[in-house]
């Protein structure tokens, strides 16, 4: 994946992810009947760690792009684990032992009644496609993140030193500073009329 494919891409494979995560966790994907009795499970009851797992990838591939070197790699290892975890509780949350025993617990009053169990089998798949491609983008950034640009470096002002973190003085032909330069001074809390100091400090 080239510089230009990481910024822009792979955030957007990011997203790609997690939002049908996001979308699955607020569905149900069970349904229990008992006589005349329905039990509606959805997933947040099913698995609730699925949407914080979304929402924590979505802050981890924010991370990613604001990060660098072993950080950067750090955080991708987190994305990546973040998507694992997603497939897990999907396909956890998909059977119907699960199913049965959460809807027992909502209608005690129904035991001894035989259940009807009605699956809804998209959303799970929905969510573990999500949770793959966020596995997929977290061993992306870990293992080939370190070439992508940071974003601090998009904002450094032309000419800053590493030293300093400040932009040489423009100045004219007659070694006077530039009115740019006196403006860029004022901007950065200095009094550009003061004299050097004449104890050379």
């Amino acid at each position: 994946m080239t510089a230009g494919c990481g910024r822009w891409i792979w955030p957007a494979a990011c997203v790609a992810g997690a939002v049908p995560v996001l979308l699955a966790a607020g569905r149900d994907w069970f349904t229990v009947t008992y006589g005349t009795r329905q039990v509606a499970l959805s997933a947040a009851e099913l698995v609730p760690a699925l949407g914080p797992a979304a929402w924590a990838a979505l802050a981890a591939a924010v991370a990613v792009l604001a990060t660098a070197g072993l950080w950067r790699a750090l955080v991708g290892a987190v994305l990546a684990l973040c998507g694992a975890g997603v497939i897990a509780a999907s396909w956890w949350g998909s059977g119907t032992d699960a199913a049965l025993r959460l809807a027992a617990e909502r209608a005690p009053t129904a035991a001894g009644t035989a259940p009807q169990v009605a699956a809804v089998p998209a959303w799970p798949i929905v969510a573990a496609a999500g949770g793959a491609l966020l596995l997929v983008a977290g061993l992306v950034a870990l293992l080939r993140g370190g070439r992508w640009p940071g974003m601090s470096g998009r904002y450094d002002r032309p000419g800053t030193g590493p030293a300093t973190g400040r932009p040489a003085p423009a100045s004219s032909a007659r070694g006077v500073p530039s009115e740019r330069a006196l403006w860029d001074a004022l901007d950065e809390g200095t009094d550009p009329t003061a004299g050097p100091d004449p104890r050379g400090s």
